[in-house]
């Protein structure tokens, strides 16, 4: 109740009415004591001068001042009958109009007076103001209205006015921050409806390749049954395509996850050395294959805090970036290091480099370079890795030189 009443008397056309109220009060107090005052003397000045006349006329007619000062002091004593039958003699009675007593009618005529000169003024003046209050509480109720219904249509142009203080401009700011929460949230759905648009763009797109290879290599099967070489060989082909499509659907799933803040990241400590050959662990097979060299160099004490799984695999896929693009005999290097406050992961290969106008581009969806056009890969792998490791609160830079070598740089803080 006393967190209500402060909030009230913060509103400053509030305030202004409650000042104009008691003020109002205590000029009609003010007033009536004034007037009590006036009418006081004035029944006083007409008492002074009947008495006055009453005691000349006894005067006139010679009756003693004594008996007349008795008369006129002695004001407690018994009315009598005799008295009453005189003045009703004279048209003096109780209820006679008091247009016909002198005194009384000139008493009246004061009175009248300064009931109209002062008390009427003040009764138009107090509707007078408070229909000036209600007019400006309804104009800011009604615009406040007009601006909620334009909130309702989705126009978020226009702000309501919070220049004052006090319970109305507290709601009036309540609604404009409900307001400002409903513009983020419909950017935010506006933003998810490109994403998601964009997102099934690119994966039709992408699914168009291996789709067609899928059927011209079902086409060719079917029209040489008897041919085992060529079954064999575009059974071979159909797989590639089948793996290149699941490696596909895969990673977009995991992408739109982490986008989509589902992916609660299980951080625990884990040794780098343990990350790093597990992430390649899957990889060395491959290397053997192309003829390619994976070395691992770090401390064996260096530690860092992650989610180990996902980890794992956003090296993995910079570790299969780089013998994409890894001539054979080539070496790929992964060291790491750590401090109290760090912990730092890096990838260097000696491969073709990457050109200055791609290296911009390299962490975008599906981006590939005219130069890795033939590279096996589906343009993920490095945007996954990226999202992994910023959603852990790490970031991920790259440095390259055409024809010597990339490195790649996880730093965790």
């Amino acid at each position: 109740m006393l967190k209500t009443n402060h909030s009230l008397m913060q509103d400053r056309q509030l305030r202004r009415y409650f000042v104009f109220l008691l003020t109002f009060c205590l000029l009609l107090i003010f007033f009536i004591l004034l007037s009590a005052h006036g009418l006081t003397a004035s029944v006083k000045t007409m008492l002074l001068s009947r008495e006055e006349a009453i005691a000349s006329s006894l005067l006139d007619q010679g009756v003693p001042d004594t008996v007349i000062a008795a008369a006129l002091t002695e004001t407690d004593a018994a009315h009598s009958k005799e008295a009453s039958d005189l003045l009703s003699k004279i048209g003096v009675r109780p209820a006679l109009e008091a247009q016909f007593l002198p005194g009384l009618r000139s008493f009246q005529r004061s009175a009248r007076s300064v009931l109209l000169a002062v008390i009427l003024p003040l009764c138009f003046l107090l509707p007078g103001v408070s229909l000036f209050f209600l007019h400006k509480r309804e104009k800011i109720y009604l615009q406040a209205a007009d601006v909620i219904d334009r909130y309702a249509a989705g126009d978020y142009s226009c702000r309501l006015s919070q220049t004052n203080e006090g319970a109305v401009y507290q709601m009036l700011s309540a609604v404009d921050r409900l307001a400002t929460m409903l513009q983020a949230q419909k950017e935010t759905e506006r933003n998810a409806r490109i994403f998601l648009k964009n997102t099934i763009s690119d994966i039709s797109h992408q699914l168009k390749t291996p789709l067609a290879a899928l059927s011209m290599y079902q086409e060719i099967m079917e029209n040489e049954p008897d041919q085992p070489d060529v079954i064999r060989t575009f059974a071979a082909k159909t797989g590639l395509a089948l793996r290149r499509m699941e490696q596909l659907i895969g990673s977009m799933l995991k992408i739109t996850r982490l986008d989509a803040g589902s992916v609660v990241f299980e951080k625990k400590r884990c040794t780098l050395s343990a990350l790093v050959s597990h992430a390649v662990s899957e990889l060395t097979t491959r290397a053997a294959r192309e003829n390619k060299s994976l070395l691992l160099e770090g401390s064996g004490d260096a530690s860092l805090l992650c989610d180990p799984v996902w980890t794992s695999e956003a090296i993995g896929n910079i570790v299969k970036n780089a013998l994409d693009h890894t001539a054979p005999q080539g070496t790929i290097r992964i060291t790491w290091d750590s401090s109290p406050l760090t912990a730092r992961i890096q990838i260097t290969d000696d491969g073709e480099g990457i050109a200055p106008e791609d290296i911009y581009h390299i962490f975008k969806r599906f981006y590939r370079s005219i130069a890795s056009s033939d590279a096996p890969g589906v343009g993920l792998g490095l945007p996954l890795a990226r999202s992994i490791v910023e959603g852990q609160g790490g970031t991920i830079s790259v440095s390259s030189t055409p024809h010597a070598g990339t490195t790649f740089t996880i730093l965790f803080g």
